[in-house]
């Protein structure tokens, strides 16, 4: 029977949660797959659609892996991917890949896996957790080692807040977002870090918008990463000054991500998109909810 999967976008190191703090963004991909559909038939549609890339190959790969992790094949079946979230801008692109293709191979299998046993294929898959538990759960999350399942600390229907984010058209890579971080670290700066997680996960635990403020401060990866997006910190700036209540890299970048009440959402994006103008960085600036759930099957029949 066919049915179809989606999953959302999702900007991972909110604020100084490096691989650790993530939020869902209603914005979504999808996977419609058909057992009676033309075997091994693959159509892409959407607006980050493209010729086979390596973020079917990824969904693909994932639903093959599932299966022989439980010594299943896949039986045959037709694809359909729907693709709006953009690829390699910090968006967690990957991670709604991977969701989708866990959640459709746990479906087409009828394996009936937990969600506290997706997410843990999902960060063994990731490498990580922050991006593939805001993709699963939904709303603010908080990804801890040895803990069984992401930490909700904010659902996405109570936040109170609204995302603004640049999208450049350049695009980024994650290995070398990666790259540019040194080995350590001044110890001045890992507590400042640990001050400032203390005190997002705090205000996203309490909907408190002064200790969210507080907290979006990062000395961890954004300095560095800097050097690669010289249009960062300029962006953040110009984002608190237009009155979001806090702004950061999304995910290991270009994109920047700035939480604004709803009513300061166009001045952030007016000054977001002036301070790209003025840098001579094309791009475009976008309003994004918090999303209210994560991943889920979608229709069936």
């Amino acid at each position: 029977m066919r049915f179809k999967v989606r999953a959302p976008a999702s900007s991972a190191n909110l604020g100084p949660g490096f691989d650790t703090i993530g939020l869902a963004l209603d914005l979504w991909n999808e996977l419609e797959i058909d057992p009676a559909g033309t075997p091994g038939e693959i159509r892409l549609e959407g607006p980050e659609a493209g010729p086979l890339n390596e973020r079917e190959n990824l969904a693909l790969s994932v639903m093959a892996t599932l299966a022989a992790a439980y010594g299943r094949e896949l039986p045959p079946f037709a694809l359909t991917a729907w693709t709006a979230v953009p690829v390699a801008r910090g968006l967690g692109s990957s991670a709604a890949a991977l969701v989708t293709g866990l959640l459709a191979a746990d479906h087409l299998l009828e394996l009936r896996l937990t969600r506290e046993e997706l997410y843990a294929v999902a960060w063994r898959m990731e490498g990580h957790g922050d991006n593939a538990g805001a993709a699963l759960y939904g709303g603010a999350v908080l990804a801890v080692p040895l803990v069984p399942q992401a930490v909700v600390l904010c659902p996405g229907d109570v936040l109170g807040l609204v995302a603004v984010v640049f999208i450049p058209e350049m695009t980024g890579a994650t290995w070398a977002a990666r790259e540019v971080l040194p080995a350590t670290i001044p110890h001045a700066d890992a507590a400042f870090n640990v001050a400032t997680v203390a005190g997002l996960v705090a205000g996203l635990l309490t909907r408190d918008r002064v200790l969210i403020a507080a907290g979006m401060h990062d000395r961890l990866h954004e300095p560095y990463r800097a050097r690669l997006f010289p249009h960062l910190l300029p962006m953040v700036e110009a984002a608190r000054a237009a009155g979001a209540v806090g702004a950061c890299l999304s995910g290991a970048g270009p994109a920047v991500l700035a939480l604004v009440d709803p009513a300061d959402a166009g001045a952030v994006a007016a000054a977001l998109t002036a301070t790209a103008r003025a840098l001579g960085i094309s791009g475009v600036a976008v309003r994004l909810e918090p999303a209210r759930r994560g991943a889920h099957l979608v229709s069936e029949g």
